[in-house]
């Protein structure tokens, strides 16, 4: 690089005064009316240093950098909220545990985003998320997108979650093991269940859920529900219940809950169990019966024997005193309900009707014309070979027969199947009852 040096300094002083001379003493007119030119600023010599000129060359890239930025984050913005490429809706699944970039894989897989240039799509996509900073909040499911769904609306569904969702319903007085074998055959849900849950311990009823949701989560749902029903029923309940613990009500309720399934007899049901605990009289519910022979799967799968009812399990309440140890089932609210605020009645006995209800009575004598009834539709029934697989009707088995015909003779091979026709008792002798005793 040359350097200045005292020479050139004096000849720019040459230049200057030449020029001032050339000012005083013009040529024309017209020279002399022009205003006089400043003299021109000497130039720096940082301006030529070779730092400075580096400098000016990346503060001129930088410029253009941020310029070009700017651009293309216009451009990635209007393709991240531009109207998307689906032409109808369609139902795409997100598997737990995807990350941003695999969520980006199968949106593009699907066609539900795209773009003109080559995977640019994926980019904008994951771009557009980053920006509005909801990685972290993707949510896994089934969801139905629209058509024409932009990136963003894309983003929107998979942050609110806003997944389809599928049901399962639980009727009320299953076992806890027909809900884990229930939750079991489900396709939608996942994983294993540990163990069974206590009986007694979970709601059923109609349960909402995303494709994927693990077994053991809607069992927990089941448990909180149940939780805070009985939490209300137990603060609301009538207070002369002979019951000191949550517990005991929900015994009593899981076999009202099987004893009918007709809403508006629960509490009247409720009340015949309730007056028969207050009077030392044995419940003699079929329903404990089938627990205490087969537990957990809920059902014999054939009518009730005598052989059955004389077999003495902890839950055969034809053999022991008050409650059996614990529920036989998982009654729904209506039977919490009906337990803990009972009909006002004096009723110790029930029948079935005929017609899916029962007839109360409060004497044995009224007992016993019902039973008359019912004996005679049974006879009916058992002639048209419609036969209940489960009697709910312990009280018409101990009774006489009806006074207009005679029970059909037993079969040799099981003389003490009910349903084939037992032996009758003698109808002056009616068996009562057991109370508890003293």
């Amino acid at each position: 690089m040359k350097r200045l040096g005292p020479m050139d300094d004096r000849q720019d002083a040459a230049d200057t005064t030449q020029e001032m001379k050339t000012r005083l003493n013009p040529k024309s007119p017209r020279e002399a009316l022009a205003p006089e030119q400043a003299p021109p600023l000497p130039r720096s010599r940082r301006a030529r240093n070779p730092i400075v000129v580096v400098m000016n060359a990346l503060v001129t890239l930088l410029v253009l950098g941020v310029v070009a930025a700017g651009a293309l984050l216009y451009w990635g913005k209007a393709e991240f909220e531009k109207p998307g490429p689906l032409a109808e809706d369609k139902v795409v699944i997100i598997p737990a545990d995807s990350g941003l970039a695999r969520i980006a894989d199968i949106l593009e897989t699907e066609g539900v985003i795209e773009s003109p240039y080559d995977m640019l799509g994926h980019y904008i996509f994951i771009g557009g998320v980053r920006a509005y900073q909801q990685q972290g909040r993707l949510k896994a499911g089934e969801y139905a997108f629209p058509a024409r769904v932009s990136m963003r609306g894309v983003m929107n569904m998979l942050v609110s979650g806003k997944a389809i969702l599928h049901q399962i319903t639980f009727p009320e007085g299953l076992t806890s093991q027909q809900i884990v074998n229930r939750l079991k055959q489900n396709e939608f849900l996942t994983g294993d269940i540990a163990a069974v849950p206590a009986e007694g311990t979970l709601l059923p009823e109609t349960y909402s859920f995303t494709r994927g949701a693990s077994r053991s989560q809607i069992l927990e749902q089941m448990k909180a529900a149940h939780t805070k029903v009985l939490d209300q029923v137990w603060a609301n309940r009538t207070h002369n219940l002979p019951f000191s613990e949550p517990k005991q009500l929900v015994t009593l309720a899981s076999i009202v809950e099987k004893e009918t399934g007709k809403a508006d007899e629960r509490p009247h049901v409720a009340s015949v169990f309730l007056n028969r605990l207050e009077k030392n009289m044995r419940l003699q519910s079929d329903p404990t019966i089938i627990y205490g022979l087969v537990g957990g799967a809920g059902t014999l799968g054939r009518p009730i024997s005598r052989a059955d009812i004389d077999k003495s399990t902890p839950y055969n309440t034809y053999h022991i005193n008050g409650l059996p140890p614990g529920p036989i089932a998982n009654p729904g609210r209506a039977a919490l309900e009906a337990v803990a605020n009972p009909s006002n009645t004096k009723d110790l006995y029930f029948v079935a009707d005929g017609t899916g209800g029962h007839i109360f009575a409060a004497s044995l004598a009224e007992h016993n014309r019902n039973v008359a009834k019912w004996r005679k539709i049974e006879r009916e029934k058992a002639a048209a070979g419609k036969v209940d697989v489960d009697t709910k009707d312990p009280d018409a088995i101990d009774l006489p027969p009806d006074s207009d015909g005679e029970a059909p003779d037993a079969k040799a091979g099981d003389p003490k199947d009910l349903l084939d026709g037992a032996t009758p008792r003698d109808a002056a002798q009616p068996v009562l009852p057991q109370p508890k005793p003293e």
